[in-house]
């Protein structure tokens, strides 16, 4: 701990010094006005930035933020309730989670971190740390490369490996190569010290972090403790009631906010997106 804390001590002092950090720059370029708000337009100066086309994003299922419709409005209803929970606690460092494969954690966490960067006063940083199967990039068309576990193995600067996709506030953190000994590295010196840089640089910033799912590696349960809280994407139809709560109990080193109900199998006519898609609910924790 005592590494860290000296750690923390150089990266403020440098902070102070240069105004620089993890993000890149995140010194307003310009303001624009909004109604009776001063909203400041951010330029990325060190980190990079790449055009995604939405008709891309939309193929990937990435739609928060754009297109109006019943699925942006459940991701502006699961925004507003976890910033109500992560603003009245005091929280910016949120984990997303999933009892096991393919419930919908990923795609969940990235439509989550798109819709609260449209907030007016809000950064996002989205972390990949499902390490054994990094996959965020490739639902914005990245090719493999550089990421976090580069980071923590070769020490690539993060510079070199965050990715601004030209939407809003929001910035994304790659997994970069896939590692046998994730959980290891999740909780190593170098990923704790990182945790809390990330966390305290920028005020007005949300780091959420994809974890793989708690029930089929030890990584989720080795990495919550570094974290301020959890959300945990279930599938309906599909993920067992005792799955939720062997997961929830796994959890408890965290705050576990709330569940989100994926894959709704209630049939929507007003939408022509496929039915079945997506619905969320956010729950109180034991409901």
């Amino acid at each position: 701990m005592e590494r860290i804390r000296e750690a923390l001590e150089r990266a403020r002092e440098e902070r102070t010094h240069t105004g620089k950090g993890f993000g890149g720059s995140n010194q307003p370029a310009a303001s624009i006005s909004k109604g009776n708000e001063t909203v400041d337009l951010i330029e990325y100066t060190q980190t990079r930035t790449i055009k995604v086309s939405r008709d891309f994003l939309r193929e990937q299922r990435i739609v928060s933020g754009f297109e109006q419709g019943i699925f942006t409005d459940a991701y502006k209803i699961l925004r507003t309730k976890v910033l109500q929970k992560m603003r009245e606690n005091g929280w910016n460092a949120l984990a997303v989670t999933s009892p096991g494969e393919d419930e919908g954690k990923t795609l969940t966490a990235i439509n989550l971190a798109v819709s609260l960067a449209m907030e007016v006063d809000q950064t996002v940083l989205l972390v990949d740390a499902d390490l054994r199967h990094p996959s965020v990039h490739q639902h914005f068309g990245l090719r493999d490369g550089p990421g976090l576990s580069d980071y923590l193995t070769a020490g690539t600067p993060l510079e070199e490996i965050l990715v601004h996709p030209g939407i809003g506030r929001f910035v994304i953190l790659p997994g970069g190569k896939p590692l046998l000994n994730s959980s290891e590295m999740l909780r190593s010196p170098k990923m704790v010290e990182l945790v809390q840089e990330l966390k305290s640089r920028y005020p007005s910033r949300i780091v959420l972090f994809d974890l793989p799912p708690v029930l089929s590696a030890a990584d989720a349960l080795a990495f919550s403790p570094y974290v301020d809280a959890a959300l945990l994407v279930v599938e309906e139809a599909k993920t067992k009631a005792e799955d939720i709560t062997r997961a929830a109990g796994l959890l408890d080193s965290t705050h576990l906010i709330g569940t989100v109900l994926n894959k709704s199998l209630e049939p929507d006519t007003r939408s022509k997106t496929p039915t079945g898609w997506i619905k969320h609910f956010l729950k109180r924790k034991g409901s």
